[in-house]
């Protein structure tokens, strides 16, 4: 159980390095603060969440892409944050 409990880890804690250095996560969480001395959450934390960032977006895919529609002068943005879940998508 221990075991399995490390590879978990490692596997989040990689995800997450590989998303920073990516520079994909802005999308997934905040970044730094400026007068915060430490970096708001860690790469276990970004791994995580960038997991949970597509496995929410495919779930509501339908409900995205008709704000998508609504909003027409938003599309960069929007493509910005597609672009970014694909690549997240490639990291895992």
């Amino acid at each position: 159980l221990i075991l399995l409990i490390a590879i978990a880890y490692t596997c989040a804690v990689l995800a997450g390095r590989n998303s920073r250095q990516m520079g994909l996560q802005k999308y997934i969480g905040r970044l730094k603060e400026l007068n915060r001395l430490h970096r708001r959450h860690s790469a276990f934390w970004v791994g995580l969440y960038g997991q949970l960032w597509v496995g929410a977006m495919e779930f509501w895919a339908d409900l995205a892409h008709d704000l998508m529609r609504l909003k027409p002068s938003k599309l960069p943005y929007f493509r910005k944050g597609l672009r970014a879940m694909s690549l997240i998508q490639s990291a895992l």
